[in-house]
């Protein structure tokens, strides 16, 4: 199910799916909104957006129904999530899914929120948007916001399909060709998705993985792609794609000893997605490819926007 396009004079809708606007906070989603709004938008942030009854966020009730008025609001064409955490699972349970099939919209975020855009696609079957959070859309002196500014105007207002730009790097880990729907994110909230009320079907898919070091050492990221080997999740998939771990040890090291020669679908990496300044905006959904022989090692194969 695809949503359509930004244009001129639509609004886009912020929620906290994880962690509170804090006040130190308040000066990122004011320079999102800037940028927003200078392309031409209107910007509208949830109610519950700086509630922290809780000392950790608002409470699940109320982070749901700042989703679900956004899905049922009908000047809203997009959703971002503000910013990252711990707890978006928190809201499954009190999602109005039939409304959002009613009202299928963009959604976008990474980290945390990797729970929701795979739960919501998993539960509509809805195009979501692993990208960046609103706030992390924030202007910088550096600059670093850059390329993930354009990959949002590329996604969501061009419709373009190219996955990062042409200055992307990749590199084989795994000799191959493959064909499958992309699913993927956060490793560790990928992980506690492998089963439950909410689990991912990863059968055909494409599953692409990032971590965030700080919060998963090599150890516990190997913990989490052990537990989806053992519940036969490399058995289903077409391929891997590997984005960031700063890290010493590298996460393809982490997968390649965790997988041994047991598995025959192509594995690419790049430093484009994840916890990083570079946030390609991957749609969840969508059917793409991999071959290790060209130089843009994955491509989209089908639009994600109308």
């Amino acid at each position: 199910m695809l949503s359509y396009k930004l244009k001129k004079g639509d609004t886009i809708g912020v929620v906290s799916s994880s962690e509170p606007i804090t006040e130190e906070r308040t000066i990122d989603i004011e320079s999102s909104s800037k940028f927003f709004e200078d392309l031409g938008f209107k910007i509208k942030l949830g109610k519950h957006l700086k509630d922290n009854e809780l000392g950790y966020g608002a409470t699940a009730k109320n982070k749901a129904e700042d989703f679900n008025e956004m899905f049922k609001d009908k000047e809203v064409k997009a959703i971002f999530c503000a910013c990252g955490g711990y707890n978006v699972n928190s809201v499954f349970d009190y999602l109005d899914y039939k409304a959002i099939e009613k009202n299928p919209k963009i959604i976008c975020g990474y980290s945390d929120s990797t729970s929701i855009i795979n739960a919501i696609y998993s539960k509509t079957g809805l195009i979501t948007f692993h990208g960046p959070n609103f706030g992390s859309l924030a202007s910088t002196e550096e600059g670093i916001e850059k390329y993930s500014r354009q990959e949002v105007i590329k996604r969501f207002i061009e419709g373009n399909l190219q996955l990062g730009n042409n200055e992307d790097e990749y590199k084989t880990i795994k000799e191959g060709q493959a064909q499958g729907v992309l699913v993927g994110g956060n490793l560790s909230l990928i992980s506690h998705l492998v089963s439950g009320k909410y689990n991912i079907d990863f059968k055909d898919k494409i599953l692409f993985l990032e971590e965030f070091v700080y919060e998963s050492p090599a150890g516990m990221a190997s913990n989490y792609l052990y537990y989806m080997k053992q519940n036969g999740v490399f058995n289903k998939i077409k391929g891997m794609w590997i984005g960031a771990y700063e890290s010493e040890i590298s996460l393809e090291k982490i997968v390649l000893d965790t997988l041994g020669n047991e598995y025959n679908f192509p594995i690419i990496k790049s430093n484009n997605f994840g916890h990083i300044s570079r946030k390609t905006v991957i749609p969840i959904g969508v059917k793409a490819k991999i071959d290790t022989r060209e130089k843009e090692k994955i491509k989209l194969i089908e639009n994600c926007v109308l």
